[in-house]
């Protein structure tokens, strides 16, 4: 359990929290991840009933799309149930609870915030206010049947050495395709005061700090260059983060790099790299306080996710 708790920390969010729900008698934990840039694609059973607790997301949106079995969601004060007729959406805002049935294997599929929320604004009419995203979209006909699709084909593929891995310039395309795919696949909830908000609309302050950031984030950026990179003063810009992102600015730039480092160290090869190179390259110049960052999220050292380990 130990290890099911701390490969999940590391490939998708932390601090997180497994529980059985019963005994741990057919516990059978398997986990079969690939990422590949914003995308994160996992195939993932417990063989127990268990209960999940995540915190806000932050910066990402992540599905869960069952193969077998279910899981009951409670999510941003809204119970759903996703089975493999219907897929579960989170959004970065809002703490997570699940109970997943003992069958249940599932795709478990993370996006990177920024990524999938230019995709959502491509879908919205010039002008018109953004459409609430709904807390879950069918997988069994139309563009959520043909996005699993997808999904599914990604996932086999990457685990093949002779596949699209083998073909970057197609594997990007086809990473690009399950992102757009996940934006019109998913469904739009309707009436006033419907939960789930989507941010995908921001005032163009926030969105050019949000590009500056992305473009480089191992850059000493402060928070008096990024209000001036905004335009605005700093606590105008503070404010509309929190409105509109979640988190103040550097808190987001923070997440970012330890997203940045947590992916470059899971491909690494430790003979050729060091924790303390790639750390200085995505922007953190004290070592001591970014180790304990990085283990406050992922539940392990920097040092353990560059030799492989699992916790």
């Amino acid at each position: 359990m130990d290890e099911a708790r701390a490969f999940c920390r590391r490939m998708f969010y932390g601090p997180l929290e497994v529980k059985p729900t019963g005994g741990i008698e057919g516990f059978a934990f398997s986990g079969d991840v690939v990422q590949l840039g914003p995308l994160t694609v996992g195939e993932v059973s417990y063989g127990v009933e268990i209960c999940v607790a995540i915190g806000d997301l932050r910066t990402a949106y992540h599905v869960l799309a069952p193969l077998t079995g279910q899981v009951q969601v409670l999510h941003r004060g809204a119970a759903t149930t996703a089975d493999p007729s219907r897929a579960a959406v989170f959004q970065p805002v809002g703490d997570i609870d699940l109970r997943w049935s003992a069958d249940c294997r599932l795709y478990s599929v993370k996006v990177e915030r920024l990524a999938f929320e230019r995709e959502l604004e491509a879908l919205d009419p010039p002008g018109g206010a953004p459409l609430p995203l709904g807390a879950t979209f069918g997988t069994a006909a139309g563009p959520g049947r043909s996005w699993m699709g997808l999904i599914r084909l990604l996932h086999t593929e990457l685990r093949e050495t002779d596949g699209l891995i083998a073909l970057p310039w197609l594997l990007r395309r086809w990473r690009d395709l399950v992102i757009s795919g996940l934006a019109g696949a998913v469904e739009h909830a309707s009436g006033d005061g419907v939960p789930g908000q989507p941010t995908a609309r921001r005032p163009r302050t926030v969105k050019r700090t949000l590009d500056a950031m992305h473009a480089e984030p191992g850059r000493a950026f402060t928070a008096t260059e990024l209000a001036g990179i905004a335009g605005v003063g700093i606590r105008v810009l503070q404010e509309s983060f929190r409105q509109h992102v979640g988190v103040p600015p550097l808190t987001y730039l923070r997440r970012l790099r330890l997203e940045g480092v947590h992916a470059e160290l899971t491909r690494a090869d430790r003979s050729e790299v060091s924790v303390s190179e790639v750390a200085y390259r995505w922007g953190f110049t004290h070592l001591g306080r970014f180790a304990g960052a990085y283990r406050d999220r992922y539940g392990v050292s920097p040092s353990q996710t560059l030799r492989g380990d699992r916790g």
